[in-house]
Parts: structure tokens; sequence; C-alpha cells
């Protein structure tokens, strides 16, 4: 900030702080390229399926093992980038059109979205399993060893959720933990568990997928060519037209913007409440830490009201184009997977390395064995493209179920990749409380004990629903 001669703030366009944040944009965009770069060109990379954008991340945190350049990343920027990028991607889906599917059965989906939620809470399970002994026996500040007792319930966020939960969750439990006076990296954590994340279900399904291609038991399609795509692709009758004189994606990412105004609104207004200490360390940060789920439920409402205004005649545009809303919730993901990989610190892992090896080893293991195990129960007639499609999406995002399945089933001829959209609602309706659930468990040993045999029962129950018997 400079002074005129007559005493007026004008701005400095120099200033370092008019760059700063844009720098960070810069690094972003230069991981995802080069990510790109990397995955079209590397031949090993490429068959991994590895997404480009975690690759960029991977890149990053390479480049942060120099001294001079891990001083360039912003760390608080990238959080806050991988926080706000979870919301927007997810207001983008639930704001894209209906369309009417009959390729998936109810039931099927209601089995799909089960099966999500059962696997969330085995990988609680096997979470707390693993830090509230580690947490007893192992943990010894003094000789640099850390962890939080709760801090296993982070593998399902971290490997089930995505970057952008494991981001939220880990700063719920790393307050947590500070309240007790323990010193938890949870954000590093959680975030280092989705990176891990994508490289098992990458990694260990293509793996998988090579075996049972010697073994002659599935086909691996590769280069299959585009299928031909027409202008209803991306157009729907009585859209925006291209001559308006405002762009159509101006239009779309102002609707989703919008949306999450409304977000933000409900978000401040709660936390301006005085709701005692329950609420100021427990019902806010959850309220904060929803942000994806308040942005679901906004965008649902904002799209009932648009569909009411047309048929009112109130409104003569259909402005929510599925095709660029597409777009903008797979850059909203792709930013939030490069700017969480790029947010973990090396030095804060090194108190924690191993109860995150462990946490990732094992739960890599019980997501494919309990994965596969209801895949072929619920989809008896195409059970490898049901498990690759959920494993893919269960360790790391629906894009990397989708990437998984298309390698066997191109065309989508299974209702495989049907399921994994549907089962968002049953999904969502029946996590809802085990996400409160794991908002709870941070608060003492005592809660997380409770926690865990509440996820035990839930866990038999749901497997019991899954493996009920079924009519012919």
């Amino acid at each position: 900030m400079l002074l005129s001669s007559n005493g007026i703030a004008v701005t400095s366009f120099a200033a370092p702080e008019v760059w700063s944040a844009l720098v960070q944009v810069f690094i972003i965009a230069l991981a995802v390229l080069a990510g790109n770069i990397l995955r079209r060109k590397v031949k090993i990379l490429r068959r991994s399926l590895i997404p480009s954008a975690l690759l960029g991340g991977l890149i990053i945190l390479l480049f942060k093992l120099w001294a001079d350049f891990n001083g360039i990343i912003d760390k608080k920027f990238m959080e806050t980038v991988t926080y706000h990028a979870l919301a927007l991607g997810f207001i983008a889906m639930s704001l894209r059109p209906s369309k009417d599917t009959d390729r998936s059965n109810t039931r099927t989906v209601i089995d799909t979205g089960t099966l999500t939620i059962a696997t969330y809470i085995i990988q609680g399970i096997v979470g707390l399993l693993i830090t509230i002994p580690m947490f007893l026996w192992w943990r010894n500040p003094s000789a640099g060893n850390d962890i939080f007792y709760s801090g296993g319930l982070l593998l399902p966020m971290g490997y089930g959720q995505g970057p952008g939960q494991a981001l939220n969750f880990g700063t719920i439990y790393q307050l947590g933990a500070a309240d007790q006076d323990i010193v938890f990296h949870g954000i590093d954590f959680g975030l280092s568990i989705a990176a891990i994340g994508f490289l098992v279900g990458s990694v260990v399904g293509v793996i998988y997928m090579n075996i049972l291609n010697r073994k002659k038991k599935l086909t691996i399609h590769e280069n299959v060519s585009e299928s031909r795509h027409t202008i209803k692709d991306y157009e729907q009758e009585n859209e925006l037209p291209h001559s308006e004189s405002v762009d159509k994606l101006t239009i779309v990412v102002s609707l989703v913007l919008l949306t999450y105004f409304l977000v933000y609104l409900l978000m401040s207004f709660i936390g301006k409440l005085e709701l005692g200490n329950f609420g100021e360390k427990t019902l806010k940060p959850l309220v904060y830490g929803f942000n994806f789920f308040w942005g679901i439920l906004f965008g649902s409402l904002v799209k009932i009201v648009i569909r009411g205004l047309r048929k009112k005649g109130w409104m003569s545009r259909e402005y929510l184009n599925e095709f660029l809303l597409n777009r903008v919730s797979g850059f909203s993901f792709d930013v939030m997977i490069v700017a969480g990989t790029a947010a973990i610190s090396f030095e804060n892992l090194k108190s924690i390395w191993l109860p995150l090896t462990l946490v990732c080893i094992f739960g890599a293991f019980v997501t494919f064995v309990y994965v596969r195990w209801v895949s072929f129960r619920i989809y008896p007639n195409y059970k490898y493209e049901g498990f690759f499609s959920m494993f893919g999406m269960l360790t790391g995002t629906a894009s990397n179920g989708m990437i998984l399945l298309r390698e066997i089933d191109p065309r989508y001829q299974t209702p495989a990749a049907n399921n994994l959209v549907l089962q968002n609602i049953p999904a969502m309706i029946m996590g809802f409380p085990v996400l409160l659930l794991l908002g709870f468990a941070p608060k003492s040993m005592q809660a997380t004990l409770i926690t865990l045999g509440i996820l035990i029962a839930l866990f038999i129950t749901a497997t019991l629903f899954l493996f009920r018997k079924r009519k012919k």
C-alpha cells in the first residue's frame, strides 16, 4: 500500500501480498499440468491409473523435500483451498439436472449405499483397533512417538471420503487432542491417508485386475475409442444460448458460488450463537466441517426452486447445464486433490509414521476383502465390475471407481456405474449419524470406546442386512 502526494492510499501492484495467493494457484496449475504430462508419457504411470491430480500433488511433495522450495508452499492456503474445493465440487454435483434411470433397481441401489457405509464403519473399527492400543502402550512424546487414541477414525475419512473430509475431520481431531494437551497432527495424518488411499485404489486395483486377466476371468480393454457425442450431450432444450451477452459458464459458476454463499450464511449464523461449552467445542466445529453436506442440501434446494420457477413460467431459460456442472465439479475435485496432497508436512509426519503405516496397510487389506466379499453377493451378474467400482471409490473417490470400471466395462453396459451414482442418496441418509458419531469420539477415551462399540453393532447390522435372504 502506497500513499499519493495528497495522502490517498494507492495499491502497489508490486507488493508481495498482491501476488502471494496467485503464486500458490500457479503452483497448483503447474502441478496439474506436470502430473498430466507424466501420466501421458510414462507408460507405467498410465497403466497404474493413478489420477493426474494426485501425481501433481506428489510432485509438489517431492519438491518440498528441498528446504528452499518447502518455504514457498503456503500450507494454510493449501488447506483452505482443499476445504472450499470439497464443498464447491459437491454443490456442482447436486445442481445437475435429475435424470430418469432404469438400469439399477432400488434394492441394488440401497444395498450399494449400505455397502458404502458398512465399509466406512469397518475402516473406522480397524483404525481404532490400531490407534487405541498404540496410544496406551506405544505413545511416548519425549521419544518423538505420538498418536491420538481416536485418530484411527480418520481412516474412513481419508480412504472413504478423500482429502476434503480428511482435512475437515483431521482439524476436528487435532483440536480435540489439543484440548487434552495432546500434540496430534490430525490434518497431516488425515491428508496422508487420503493420498495413500488414491495409490491403494489405483495400484492395488490394477494389480488385481491384471491377475484376473491372466486367469482369463475378465478382459481389460485398452485404448478404447471415445464414443461420438452430439450437441444434445452438451445442451438441453431452452438453455441459455451461446450468443447471449453472458457466457454460460459464468452463469453456472455464479449459481454454484451463490449456493455456497447460502451455506456460508447458515454456518456463520450458527457460529454466532451462544451454545455453551458443548456448542463451542463440538457442535460448531462439526457445522463448519460439514460444509460439503450443507452444500449438497442447499444445492438440492436451489435446483428445486429453479425447477419450480420454470414450471410456473417465471423462468424461460434452463440455466443448469449438466455438462458444465460436471466440468466445475471435476475441476474442484482435481484442485482439491492437488492442494490436499501439497498441504502434507513431512516434518509433522515424523511422530506418527508408524500408526499411519499400520492404519493404511490394514485398512487397505480389510477394505479389499470386505468389498470383494459383499460385491460377489449383491452383484451376482457383474461381480467384478461391481467390486472394482466400489473398491476404487472406497479408497479414493468416485472418479477412481469409474476409472477402474472403465478398464473392464468401457461402455458401462453393466449397472455398476449407475449404482455408483445413485448410491449417494441412501449413503448420505445412513451415513450422517455415523459422521456425527465420529465427531463425538475425540472428546475423551470413554467417548471413543463408546463409539467403537456402536460402530461394531452398526457393522454387524449392516452386514446382516446385506446378506439377508433374497427372492429369486
